[in-house]
Parts: structure tokens; sequence; C-alpha cells
């Protein structure tokens, strides 16, 4: 695995976090609210035997999920999936709840994130941190040993994490074949429920992150591939969101989280643009299948993947109370899917795992959450978008900071997508278009060192090296432009 870094001095983010207006400080009633919850007696059933470990980023204490895999006497597995239960410490109607709603989920920046609940429940009371008793939701799911579900069980119990592990240091414990025995079955269980989704049409994109990491006084831009140990975890809990949706359809009540499946007429643009990369796309491969075959590092391939971006369009958010949705499920997944993993940072989560708690024990739904369910999608998808922009934004501004005295230098570039030629004006036979301006051939390029993505002007041919300028690199606007050379 290569990581590309490049040092950028240090930056400022509050420009860009009063563009977003995101929340400087909890109002003091929700402070109160969170601090006086905080010493909330966990529940009943006690469930610290089990032997739980979570694995995050090594700086992150802001923990939802801890986990611990077995196999089951006869074949199969049994996963259990201990979740941060946050609804005991947010009063319905209180001035904590109306925070959350105001913010919707947490915002990560660089120069540090703004919570979707105060840190003393964050990265306190609620976080499952480890060799601490914490309130969770606890997920027991048995699959059989191809790894389908066979059963499932949701139910509140006190859990007690063993370690906070890292997902560099698992990867690395995983090729030396020495994985901590709670998930040392994580990369045979991952690995096959990655089959079983691309089985079912699974569509994944393993494209390379762009990062931002502190740095000494600064900051380092960071390309990196993706672990195959992310995507093993990230499989429990698609597995547990599946699990959710099905608890909720069944139950006629619910939020889930959908996405359209790829349209036909975009699985077969996609190979059109494959065969003019020169990239091989047998026949009878399915789309998902293909994509996981692409090398990312091969310019070819990431342009192949850039296109194959318009796949995952249209993701969203859906309630439903009695009549079920004609289509709920995501195409990314191919099933019915729920976000119901991270509570501690997205507020969907709270509400979409409450109902599968009372579904499940056979309890009625209570009114505040009925209440609350048709409201969710449109808040969601509102902070979706500020997450995104915040995301976007600092990567922006960091890679015009990284190169705003370089302008007028060459680099090396591969070209990932190119623009639709622009459609020729209906001409009013009086000579009406004269003088309209005629926008340049365009489109992005990814160059090496620093590892940025940018527009470029240009006749750009999609998938092929080229040697491009940087004509402007402005940290005021956070904008980018190359030309090519």
């Amino acid at each position: 695995m290569v990581i590309r870094r490049i040092l950028a001095p240090r930056i400022d983010f509050g420009g860009l976090r009063r563009e977003l207006d995101l929340p400087t400080e909890f109002p003091p009633p929700a402070l109160v609210e969170a601090e006086e919850a905080a010493g909330v007696a966990p529940p009943e059933l006690d469930r610290t035997d089990l032997p739980l470990v979570t694995i995050d980023p090594p700086t992150s204490r802001d923990l939802d999920q801890a986990v611990c895999l077995a196999r089951r006497a006869g074949g199969g597995y049994r996963v259990h999936y201990a979740i941060a239960d946050v609804v005991p410490f947010v009063r319905p109607g209180g001035a904590l709840e109306a925070e959350t709603w105001r913010r919707g989920q947490t915002i990560y920046l660089p120069d540090g994130k703004v919570p979707l609940h105060p840190t003393v429940l964050s990265e306190g009371a609620a976080s499952l941190l480890p060799d601490v008793v914490r309130p969770a939701v606890l997920w027991t799911i048995d699959l059989d040993a191809d790894g389908a579900i066979t059963e499932v069980d949701v139910r509140r119990a006190r859990v007690r994490s063993r370690a906070k592990l890292d997902y560099a240091g698992v990867q690395a414990d995983v090729d030396a074949g020495t994985v901590p025995e709670p998930v040392a079955l994580l990369p045979e269980i991952g690995a096959l429920l990655v089959e079983r989704g691309l089985d079912r049409g699974a569509v994944n994109l393993p494209l390379p992150e762009q990062e931002i990491e502190p740095h000494g006084d600064g900051w380092r831009l960071v390309l990196r591939p993706p672990r195959l140990i992310e995507d093993y975890n990230a499989q429990i809990s698609l597995l547990t969101g599946m699990a959710a949706a099905g608890i909720m359809l069944a139950g006629r009540i619910g939020l889930l989280r959908t996405m359209p499946a790829p349209r036909p007429d975009a699985v077969e643009r996609l190979r059109v643009a494959a065969a003019g990369l020169g990239v091989d796309w047998p026949a009878d491969l399915a789309v998902g299948r293909m994509l996981a075959a692409v090398d990312p590092a091969d310019p070819r391939g990431a342009a192949f993947l850039d296109q194959a971006a318009e796949l995952m369009r249209g993701a969203g958010y859906t309630a439903f109370d009695g009549d079920v949705p004609d289509d709920p499920g995501h195409g990314g997944v191919a099933a019915p899917y729920a976000h119901v993993t991270a509570p501690l940072r997205r507020l969907a989560d709270r509400y979409a795992t409450e109902v599968c708690l009372a579904l499940h024990a056979g309890e009625p739904v209570p009114d505040w959450l009925r209440a609350a369910l048709p409201k969710m999608p449109e808040l969601m998808t509102s902070t979706d978008r500020v997450a995104s922009a915040a995301d976007r934004g600092a990567i922006d501004l960091v890679e015009a900071v990284l190169l705003r005295d370089r302008v007028g230098e060459e680099f090396d570039a591969a070209v990932v997508d190119v623009d639709a030629p622009p459609k020729p004006p209906a001409s009013t036979g009086d000579g009406g278009n004269a003088g309209r301006k005629v926008r340049r051939p365009a489109g992005r390029i990814a160059i090496d060192e620093p590892p940025v993505r940018a527009r470029c002007e240009g006749e750009l041919p999609l998938g092929e090296r080229i040697r491009v300028r940087l004509v402007a690199a402005d940290p005021a606007t956070r904008k980018v432009l190359f030309e090519r050379a």
C-alpha cells in the first residue's frame, strides 16, 4: 500500500466554519442536561463477559461500535455488535434533543470536529471506551456457513470493551497472522460478506481517499488507498444495517437509508467508457465485480472509477409508517439497509435503533418516535450536504495553500474525467449567437505530488497521462486550476 503525503503550513479553517454556519458551542441548557445525564445507570442485562473491542482511527474517542466474533457449534458464525446507546442520555423534548436536531450529525474538520453531542457524552459517558462499563444496544446476529443471517437479537445491555484497536494495527496483525482473538474471524467473515454482497449486485468504489492530517505546526494532505480490514469492518456495520432494515420492514415502520439501483443506461454508458479507456470488461461480469477488480492506482483505472461515481446517485432517507416503501433498497448495498451503527455521530441512527428495539421486543413504538420519523429525511439530507461541503471545502483549501506559490509550474497528471461537450446553441437565423462565449474543453486531473485533484482546461484524453501547468491557486476562494501544457 502506497501512501503519499505532502506538508502544508498552518491553515485557519475558521472561514470555512463561518461560511457553513457551524455552531461553536452548545447552549448552556443542553450542556446542563448532558452533564446531568452522564451519570445514567447502565441497563440491568449484564454482558460485560463479552470480549468486545473497538476498531477506529487512533485519535478517535467517540467510539460507537464494539465487536466480537465467534464460530457457532455445528457451523456458521455469531456476531456480537455493541452500539453506543444514546437515548438514555437524551431526554425527548429537552434542550439537548433540540440541539442535536439542529446539528444533525458530527461535522469533521482538520482543526477539530463539531460534535453532534457534548463531549461529556460523545467522548465520555456514552462512548464505548476501553475498560469501563457502558450502556449499549447489543446486536447478536447468527450467520450460517455461507454468511446468510439465520437469527437476529437486539436489546439493551451493559458492556465493557477490552481494547481500543486501530485500523493500521489490525491490518498489520492480519498480515502477520496475529489478529486479536475477538476479531480473529474478521478477515474470514468480512471476505464472506463481501462475496455475498457482490453476488447480490452490491456496488462499491475502491477509490483512494484524500485526508488531511495534523503534522507539527501544519497539515499533511494524504492520499491513502483503503485497507482491506476497513472494508471487512464495514461489512459488520452493513450486516447490522440490513438486519435492522429487515426488522423495520416486517414491523411496517422505520427509517431506511435508500438509493436507487444503478440504471441500466448508466451501466451501459460506463461500459462504453471502459471500452474507450481500454479497460477490459467481460460481457458476463457484473458491474460490482468489475469495479472491485479495477486498480485505482492505474490512471485508466482511476478514470474508470471516477466515471462509475455516476452510478451512486440519489442516496437519501425514507421514513415509513404503515405502508412499506415501493423501493426500500439501497443500490450500493443491493438490499434494504438502515443506519443504526453510529448514533454518537449521526442523529438518524438513534431513532432507527429505537424503532428496532421496540419492534423486536413486541412493544408499541413510542409516540415521540413516530412523530420524529417523517421529519428525519429532510433533516439528514440537509446535514449530509453540510458534511460534504465541509469535507470538500477543507481539502480544497489545503490544496490551494499547497500550490499557491507554484503557479506557472508544470506537473505530471492523469486525466480522470472530461466534461461533456457543450450543446451547440440553437441558431436564431439572425446572428443572435454572435459574440456568445464558447466554453473551453475541460475536465479533472489528478497530479502525483502533491496528491491533488483539480479542474484542468484544454483537450484532455480520458485515462491518459499528460503534462499540465498550474494557472491559479487561490486560498481565499479555495480554487485551483490547471491547463494542459
